[in-house]
C-alpha cells in the first residue's frame, strides 16, 4: 500500500485500454434460431460490425472491414439490419454507413446493393428494415434529401424490392404513405397481416414530448389505406408500439406521467416506473411480445431491469443475475428473450433469458476483466437537494485504487460529468473512462439533472424552457454538496460533458464560480446559431421546448449562450471537436474561441478529422482522455505518470 497524493496513483487502466472497451452491443435480433447484433470496433476506425452467434455458441463477425453497419437517419440512426432464414440460409439486409445504401448480405460473396445513390444533399438514408418475403420487399423508413440544407428532406415509409431492381432506380422504391408527418418509424404488421401500426410526430415536438400512434389497413396490393390516429397527441409521448400474437395493439405511453404499457388503450401494469424511454434512435425496443402472450420488458425507475410481464395480472418477474441496467434493445424467439445488460462490475453483454426456466445467461460480447476488478470504481447512488428543495439524482464514484491511500487530510479533486441529450440519463454501469480517473485518485460525479429520463414526465419536464438554468444549477448543487460534506476539495472541482453535456459544461463555466476548469466536448455554444438551417433536422426545433419559442423570447437565446458571454469564462478549459460533426458544427467552437481571444484564459482546442458527433476511433479517444487528464493535472497540481502534457495557450 502506497501513500500518495490524489491524482498521482499508478493505474493499470490507461487511455488505450479504456478506448478499446468503448461502445456496446446494440440492435439485437434473431435470424432463425441464431442471435445476431451489431458491435463496435474502435480499433477499426470505429466501425460497427454485424455479429452472429451460431447455434453451437461460436461468435463470428459477419462482415469484414470496411463494412460498417450503421444508419444515419435523423443523424443518430436507427435499427440498421434485419434477417431471417430462407432455405436453410440466412437472408440479411443491412445499411452501410459510408454510402447509406441498403444491402443484401450474400454469404458467399460481396454484399449486393438494393437501393440507389443520390447526389442531392445528404442523399438517401434507410432505417428499421423489415423483411416482407410474401411480397419480396423490405419495408423501412426512407429519409430523402431534396436540397442541400440540413432540413431539406422528407421521410416516408417505403418498400424496397429484394431482387435489387431499385439499386440504380429510385422509382422502383414503392412509397407506402404520403409525407403528412415530418417523422415516422417503421410499420409493425399485425399477426394476420391486415393492419400496420407506426409512430409519427412533427416539429417542434420531440418524440418524448408528443407522438401519434397511427394504424392503417394493409391492402392486397401492399399499400397502406386509411391511416388514422388511435393514441397519442401533442402532450402524450408513445415510445414504442407493437402487436401481440392475439392481434391486440400494445404501446408504451406516458399519458399517466410515466411510460407505462397499454393494450388497446387499457393500462396493463400501471406503475411509477418507465416501460419506455426517449426515442433517440429509430427502432429502440423496451418491450417485445412473446408467443405465449407474456411480454418481455425493460423497465424501472432510474435504472432498468429485464423482466417478463403477464398482461392479465400485471405481474412482472425480473430476470435473476448480476445485471443492474438493460439497454433499449430486445428480441424474442419462441420462449427466448435476448437483451443487452450491464452492471457496475461488468460492461454491456448480450444476455439471453429462457422464460420457461427463468434462467438468464451471457451469450455474446461477454465481459472480460482486462485488469484486476479491484481497480474498478465503487459507485454510490445518491439523491441530493437542489434549489427550491428539488431532488437531484446522481452517481458518485469516489477515488479508488487497491494499492493507494491519500496523504493525511487531503481532499480529492472531483469532476462533474453532465450527460448529453439533454433528454437522456447516465446508466450505472462499468465505464473504463470513469475508472481511468478514479483509479488515479480523481472522483467523478455523474448527474442526472432535472430534465433527465427515468424518473417520470414531471422530472423530465423540469428542463422545459430552463436549459442552461436547471441543468447548470443541479450540477453545481451536487458539486457544492460534495465539497460541503467533505467528500471533495472545493478548490479542485471540474465539469465535463459532450453534446448537450458540453453545453452544460460551457454554460457552467460562464455562469458559476464553482469549477476550477472544464472539458467541453462537441458542444452547443451559441443558441442563436444552432437551429433550423444549421444543425440537423431532428433537433432543429428542439430549442423551442428547451429554451422557449424563439419568436417570443429571442433575448433568452443570447442571454444563456456561452458564446455570448465568453468574457465570463475565467478558468482554463479544453475544447474537443469532430470536424465532420453536422449536429454541433465546428463553427460554434470557432466563434466561441474568437470571442475568447486576447483574454489570457489558458485553453486548448483539439479537432479530429473523420470524427462526427460522438468519437468512435480508438486513437481519438486515447488523445481525448490523456488531454483531459493533463488539463486537470495542470490546474489541480496533480502528478499523473506517463501522460503527455497538454499545451495550453492564452
Amino acid at each position: 500500500m502506497q501513500t500518495l497524493a490524489y491524482g498521482s496513483w499508478p493505474s493499470p487502466i490507461d487511455a488505450a485500454l479504456a478506448a478499446a472497451h468503448d461502445g456496446q452491443p446494440e440492435f439485437v435480433g434473431f435470424v432463425g434460431d441464431e442471435a445476431w447484433w451489431t458491435e463496435p470496433r474502435p480499433a477499426e476506425g470505429g466501425r460497427r460490425t454485424l455479429v452472429r452467434r451460431r447455434v453451437g455458441g461460436r461468435e463470428e463477425s459477419v462482415l469484414p472491414a470496411p463494412w460498417n453497419v450503421r444508419s444515419r437517419v435523423i443523424e443518430y440512426g436507427g435499427r440498421p439490419w434485419a434477417g431471417t432464414v430462407v432455405d436453410g440460409e440466412p437472408l440479411v439486409v443491412f445499411v452501410n454507413f459510408a454510402d447509406q445504401r441498403l444491402y443484401r448480405h450474400e454469404p458467399d460473396g460481396e454484399p449486393r446493393p438494393l437501393t440507389p445513390v443520390s447526389s442531392v444533399g445528404g442523399g438517401l438514408r434507410w432505417a428499421e428494415p423489415q423483411l416482407r418475403l410474401d411480397r419480396g420487399e423490405v419495408w423501412c423508413v426512407l429519409e430523402e434529401f431534396t436540397g442541400e440544407g440540413p432540413s431539406d428532406l422528407r421521410r416516408v415509409l417505403v418498400a424496397v424490392p429484394l431482387d435489387g431492381s431499385a439499386a440504380e432506380n429510385r422509382d422502383a422504391v414503392r412509397e407506402l404513405i404520403d409525407e403528412r408527418q415530418r417523422f415516422v418509424t417503421a410499420p409493425r404488421i399485425s399477426p394476420d397481416g391486415l393492419r400496420a401500426a407506426w409512430l409519427a410526430w412533427d416539429h417542434p415536438r420531440m418524440p418524448w414530448d408528443g407522438t401519434e400512434l397511427i394504424v392503417a389497413d394493409v391492402t392486397e396490393d401492399g399499400t397502406l389505406r386509411g391511416p388514422h390516429t388511435v393514441a397519442g397527441g401533442p402532450d402524450e409521448s408513445i415510445a414504442q408500439a407493437d402487436w401481440a400474437p392475439d392481434g391486440s395493439l400494445l404501446y408504451a405511453s406516458d399519458r399517466g406521467g410515466w411510460w407505462n404499457l397499454y393494450r388497446d388503450g387499457t393500462p396493463v401494469c400501471p406503475r411509477e416506473e418507465e416501460f419506455g424511454g426517449p426515442l433517440w434512435k429509430l427502432g429502440q425496443r423496451w418491450f417485445a411480445p412473446l408467443d405465449s402472450g407474456l411480454i418481455a420488458v425493460v423497465h424501472g425507475r432510474g435504472a432498468s431491469a429485464l423482466g417478463v410481464l403477464d398482461p392479465e395480472t400485471g405481474e412482472v418477474v425480473d430476470a435473476a443475475g448480476p445485471w443492474t441496467e438493460f439497454a433499449a434493445t430486445l428480441a424474442v424467439h419462441g420462449e427466448r428473450v435476448v437483451a443487452v445488460g450491464a452492471s457496475p462490475r461488468s460492461a454491456q453483454e448480450v444476455v439471453e433469458l429462457d422464460t420457461r426456466t427463468g434462467r438468464a445467461r451471457v451469450i455474446g460480447a461477454e465481459h472480460d476483466d482486462a485488469v484486476d476488478p479491484a481497480y474498478y470504481p465503487e459507485p454510490q447512488i445518491r439523491t441530493f437537494t437542489g434549489p427550491a428543495g428539488r431532488d437531484i439524482h446522481a452517481h458518485i464514484y469516489p477515488p479508488h485504487n487497491p494499492g493507494c491511500v491519500s496523504l493525511g487530510d487531503e481532499l480529492p479533486p472531483y469532476v462533474v460529468w453532465a450527460h448529453g441529450g439533454p433528454t437522456s440519463r447516465v446508466p450505472l454501469v462499468l465505464d473504463l473512462e470513469i475508472a481511468y480517473f478514479t483509479s488515479r485518485g480523481i472522483g467523478v460525479a455523474e448527474v442526472n439533472y432535472g430534465g433527465s429520463t427515468g424518473y417520470g414526465r414531471e422530472y423530465r419536464n423540469r428542463l422545459r424552457e430552463q436549459w442552461g438554468v436547471v441543468d447548470v444549477e443541479d450540477c453545481a448543487a451536487v458539486a457544492q454538496a460534495l465539497a460541503h460534506e467533505g467528500t471533495a476539495d472545493p478548490d479542485r472541482l471540474a465539469i465535463r460533458g459532450g453534446s448537450a453535456g458540453g453545453w452544460t459544461a460551457a454554460a457552467s463555466l460562464a455562469s458559476t464560480d464553482v469549477y476550477a476548469c472544464g472539458t467541453i466536448i462537441y458542444p452547443v455554444l451559441d443558441l442563436t446559431g444552432w437551429g433550423v438551417g444549421v444543425t440537423h433536422d431532428f433537433e432543429s426545433q428542439y430549442l423551442e421546448s428547451l429554451v422557449g419559442p424563439l419568436a417570443e423570447v429571442p433575448g433568452r437565446y443570447a442571454e444563456r449562450s456561452p458564446a455570448e458571454h465568453a468574457d465570463r469564462v475565467t478558468v482554463p478549459f479544453l475544447l474537443l471537436q469532430g470536424l465532420d460533426d453536422v449536429i454541433c458544427p465546428p463553427a460554434q467552437c470557432v466563434r466561441f474561441l474568437e470571442r475568447m481571444a486576447g483574454r489570457g484564459v489558458p485553453h486548448a482546442y483539439i479537432t479530429f478529422e473523420g470524427e462526427g458527433h460522438g468519437f468512435r476511433r480508438a486513437e481519438t479517444m486515447i488523445r481525448v482522455l490523456e488531454s483531459e487528464l493533463s488539463l486537470y493535472a495542470q490546474v489541480f497540481g496533480l502528478h499523473p505518470r506517463g501522460i503527455p502534457v497538454l499545451e495550453l495557450s492564452t
